[in-house]
C-alpha cells in the first residue's frame, strides 16, 4: 500500500485519511492499515481534550512543511487531515519521506 491508495487532491490541498494510535510510546508514521485503507498515526498524547488531535495536526503540518488540520473524525481514531497547498506538490513530498 502506498499513499495515493489513502489520500487525495482536492481543491485546498491533498486529504489524507489516517488512522491514530494515542498514548503510544513513541510518535510518527507506523505504516498503512491495509483494512481500513488509512495511514498510521502514532501520538503520545491521550485522546483527552483534542491533545492528540493537536499532535497529528502538529506531526502531519512538520512532515508536510504546510498548515494541517483535521476535517472529518475529531472524536474517532480514524481521522481525515486536510493538507493546505499544492495537493500534487505536498504528495511528492511526503512520498518522500513515507
Amino acid at each position: 500500500m502506498k499513499l495515493t491508495d489513502v489520500s487525495r487532491v482536492v481543491r485546498e490541498g491533498l486529504e489524507i485519511d489516517v488512522y491514530v494510535s494515542p498514548r503510544s510510546n513513541r510518535a510518527g508514521p507506523e505504516g498503512f492499515d491495509e483494512w481500513r485503507k488509512r495511514l498510521i498515526l502514532r501520538v503520545r498524547s491521550p485522546p483527552l481534550d483534542g491533545k492528540a488531535n493537536k499532535e497529528v495536526e502538529a506531526m502531519m503540518k512538520e512532515a508536510a512543511g504546510v498548515p494541517a488540520r483535521i476535517v472529518g473524525g475529531h472524536l474517532s481514531r480514524q481521522k481525515t487531515v486536510l493538507l493546505t497547498g499544492d495537493g500534487d506538490g505536498i504528495l511528492a513530498e511526503l512520498e518522500k519521506i513515507l
